[in-house]
């Protein structure tokens, strides 16, 4: 760098013999020159340190090898007219405030039921939320006639409707990526507000004819701050403002009909609002209880039965049997009551269910009357026997006599017959040749068949007349309880 006049250049490879000289031995001319070379580098100096503060630095020109296209997005194009003038207006009040109540429609598309619950009495549902009203503050000019779509951001902004649900137990706006609410503005001011909602709402289920039993639920909207006089709800296309999807289907519902209706609600301290609903009927699916519930109480039923053709001497076979099938209706109706709400009333299953279970223990109560009325008649033998002591000579003769055709339990039958008919040793022997005589080739078939029906014959002989009558009473009892329970209920 070379000094000049305490002035440094920026040309530091220009060098002149003059510099080293003493400025003030030159000639005037020559300084003259010098002093306009120096200004001249002074200026350009400040020209480049206020394009570095400012942050303009000089584009060097394109070559023609190269050229950059630039990045218009990088542009800046000033602030945007605002069609909509939120800021001008207050909208914290309603629309026409002061004047006559505004009229905000509604319509519902139900995506889908996500569940029924019975013992917490409730419905879950997700929805689609459409409200439809005119705000003059909001209108805006323009060419095409077309409206403007904006996201939930706009909402905070603007007044909207303050519709909540009646008795809803747990709701939420999805937000999933983004807040699922969408703002329609149209040029002349009238308003689409959308929102995607899922509710959980309760539903007063009447159970007394349960699992044959069909349920209405309703879903109920209403403003929560503006009476009849300031907002009037109402469904914008009456029936048709409800739709649903073609898809909904529930695992134990079958849903029958979707309807819309609307009424007054009254509150004695705030007043008349208008209020919105949503009905829905449900009627259960009975497969599944008839698989899970009615089926298996039946075929306990029917099993405690199997104790009637049973040796009724067979007493750890029947009385298990019996407990058996008790225990398993026991667990039966703890298991579908704990599936349903405490009820006070009776419901339909629990009469099925509890008529079962009484069949089941007067089967085993049957036994018991069987077993005691058995051992009271054996002890009647008993003290027969003890009172004549010489029937047994009568007896075996009498069973010789038959050919064994007859058991001894009959022949002990036999015990109460007078003395009178008590036979010598010699007329025992001739009535048994003459029956052996007259009887030989008879006797042979009666053998054969003999061995073959042993077995039922002692299961018959040793049946006692309640069995008898109870193979007939309890069936017919049963099927006759089920046809009137299936006619009235169904």
């Amino acid at each position: 760098m070379v000094k000049l006049g305490g002035i440094y250049s920026a040309a530091g490879y220009w060098k002149a013999d003059f510099c080293l000289t003493d400025v003030h031995k030159m000639p005037y001319f020559t300084r003259l020159i010098l002093f306009l070379f120096c200004l001249m580098v002074l200026v350009e100096s400040r020209k480049t340190k206020r394009k570095r503060w400012t942050g303009q630095v000089e584009t060097p020109k394109p070559s023609h090898l190269y050229k950059k296209n630039l990045d218009v997005t990088k542009i800046h194009k000033g602030k945007p007219q605002q069609l909509l003038r939120v800021d001008e207006h207050d909208f914290s009040m309603r629309p026409a405030f002061g004047g006559p109540a505004i009229p905000v429609g509604v319509d519902v598309q139900v995506e889908s039921l996500d569940s029924i619950s019975e013992v917490d009495m409730d419905f879950t549902m997700t929805l689609y939320l459409r409200h439809y009203w005119k705000d003059e503050r909001l209108a805006f000019s323009s060419a095409s006639n077309k409206s403007m779509t904006f996201d939930g951001r706009l909402v905070k902004k603007i007044w909207v409707p303050d519709v909540f649900f009646v008795h809803s137990k747990r709701s939420f706006t999805h937000d999933t990526t983004t807040d699922n609410i969408m703002l329609r503005v149209f040029p002349d001011g009238h308003v689409l507000y959308s929102m995607r909602i899922t509710v959980t709402a309760m539903c007063n289920m009447d159970f007394s004819h349960f699992p044959l039993d069909s349920q209405t639920c309703s879903l109920e909207l209403e403003s929560y701050a503006y009476t009849d006089e300031d907002l009037m709800l109402y469904w914008k296309n009456g029936d048709e403002s409800l739709k649903t999807d073609e898809k909904i289907s529930l695992s134990q519902f079958l849903i029958q009909k979707f309807h819309t209706t609307s009424r007054l609600a009254f509150y004695s301290s705030t007043g008349w609002y208008n209020r919105l609903y949503i009905n829905f009927t449900l009627r259960r699916h009975i497969f599944f209880f008839l698989l899970q519930t009615y089926f298996p109480a039946t075929l306990m039923v029917m099993l405690s039965w199997v104790s009637f053709w049973i040796d009724r001497r067979a007493v750890p076979a029947r009385v298990s049997l019996g407990i058996t099938t008790v225990l398993t209706m026991t667990t039966i109706i703890t298991g579908v009551n704990a599936s349903m709400p405490r009820v006070s009333y009776v419901k339909a299953v629990d009469i099925y269910l509890w008529v079962s279970f009484v069949f089941v223990f007067l089967s085993v109560l049957e036994y018991a009357a069987v077993n005691y009325l058995t051992t009271v008649q054996e002890r009647k033998e008993r003290r027969l026997r003890e009172k004549f002591p010489c029937m047994c000579g009568m007896l075996h003769s009498k069973t010789m006599m038959l050919d064994g055709s007859y058991s001894e339990s009959e022949a002990n039958s036999l015990a109460g017959y007078p003395r009178s008919h008590i036979l010598t040793e010699e007329e025992r022997q001739d009535k048994i040749v003459v029956h052996l005589g007259l009887s030989g080739d008879a006797n042979t078939a009666r053998k054969k068949g003999l061995l073959k029906g042993q077995m039922g014959f002692r299961i018959f002989q040793n049946t006692h007349a309640i069995d008898k009558y109870s193979r007939l009473i309890f069936p017919a009892s049963y099927i006759f309880f089920n046809l009137i329970y299936w006619s009235v209920f169904s």
